[in-house]
């Protein structure tokens, strides 16, 4: 390959890539081209990116972009998938993928494998990456523990209050109880 060919693949998967922090690496293994199209086209739908890459060059960009990955991971062909919302939709997308075919077709099993996955620049097994939280669930986990003692705090400042201000209110009307009758 020559180096205006390499520079132009460079750039161009410098371009795919740029402020990508999640994705995942897949491992077709004698992938046909009915399987290859079904899986794009899924991924497709979940508004998933899929591209084929040079090892070597993949590589560079990414360590460019501060992802450093286990160098037995860019063995063999690989296909980076990127996009979706979080890792979790991204991984849950090629996750369900690969299991619909190797319910379909029990043939299809190990045609395509994760390598790894990454979320937020740092590598992590496809597992753990199906249950990490989107960033909504993050946000909405940490409004949670911020409203959680607050709302403890106003109830505790406000019950007694309440008390004290409905047991004015009955001295007021007249409806005091029996404690609270003079003596004779």
């Amino acid at each position: 390959m020559s180096k205006v060919v390499k520079a132009l693949e460079y750039a161009d998967i410098e371009k795919s890539f740029a402020g990508v922090r999640d994705l995942i690496l897949v491992a077709p293994n004698k992938v046909d081209s009915a399987l290859d199209y079904n899986f794009r086209k899924s991924l497709r739908e979940k508004k998933v990116r899929a591209k084929m890459v040079k090892n070597t060059l993949a590589r560079k960009v990414l360590e460019a972009q501060g992802i450093t990955l286990d160098p037995k991971v860019w063995s063999g062909t690989t296909i980076v998938c990127w996009g979706g919302d979080s890792v979790k939709d991204l991984s849950k997308a090629v996750d369900s993928f690969i299991k619909e075919t190797e319910k379909k077709d029990p043939k299809a099993k190990d045609k395509l494998t994760v390598k790894v996955a990454v979320a937020d620049g740092q590598p992590v097994p496809l597992d753990v990456a199906l249950k990490m939280p989107t960033r909504l669930e993050a946000i909405g986990e940490i409004v949670a523990m911020i409203l959680g003692p607050a709302s403890e705090i106003a109830s505790a400042l406000t019950g007694p209050a309440a008390q004290v201000a409905s047991q004015i209110a009955q001295i007021s009307e007249g409806k005091a109880g029996p404690e609270a009758k003079p003596a004779a």
